[in-house]
């Protein structure tokens, strides 16, 4: 009987150890934007936001990145999201980073949580080293900003752009980059 119950058990113990870690990577980027530089002001103003703790991307002249996140509206977890981007052109390395979209007001929250919200196509030219990071905008263009880690990030200042702003700090990694590509999300109420 013991047995049977350690069998039981053990599934659910994993289980509440993963969920606990994944609470605690949400807090700890949503630390990490609230105290480096502009990102933090958007946290009492914006409407609602998507917040990715790890994204991972990779390439050899076709790359793509991947992460999961949480949707927020009103402080209240309000479903999870996922990213997906497809690149092409010269790349070479890899990289995690974590990001945010901050929403303006409830149409730039429903657009994205609306069911596959994309990013279009935006060209960038961006050598990654030293913890630097770069990040699409809404308006077509991209934006660029440096940082010495984690702990001491900085963000580019910014504003909404068709009601989303959106940022990120490099984890960690190394990618030079010359690409084309856009990032898909998926949405899914909790």
């Amino acid at each position: 009987m013991k047995t049977l119950m350690k069998t039981l058990l053990a599934p659910l113990l994993v289980l509440a150890t993963f969920q606990t870690a994944q609470a605690d990577s949400y807090t700890e980027a949503k630390g990490i934007f609230e105290n480096a530089g502009e990102s933090g002001t958007f946290f009492g103003k914006a409407y609602g936001y998507a917040l990715f703790p790890t994204i991972g991307k990779g390439g050899m002249g076709v790359g793509g990145a991947h992460g999961s996140g949480r949707v927020y509206a009103n402080g209240k977890h309000t479903g999870d999201t996922k990213m997906t981007q497809l690149t092409i052109g010269f790349q070479l390395g890899g990289q995690a980073y974590s990001q945010i979209i901050f929403f303006e007001d409830k149409r730039a929250f429903e657009e994205f949580t609306s069911g596959n919200f994309e990013f279009g196509a935006q060209a960038t030219a961006v050598a990654i080293t030293a913890a630097a990071g770069a990040s699409a905008n809404t308006g077509g263009g991209a934006q660029a900003g440096a940082s010495g880690g984690k702990n001491d990030a900085g963000t580019v200042s910014g504003g909404y752009r068709k009601g989303m702003a959106i940022f990120t700090v490099a984890k960690g990694g190394l990618m030079y980059e010359a690409t084309l590509g856009g990032q898909k999300y998926s949405y899914a109420a909790k």
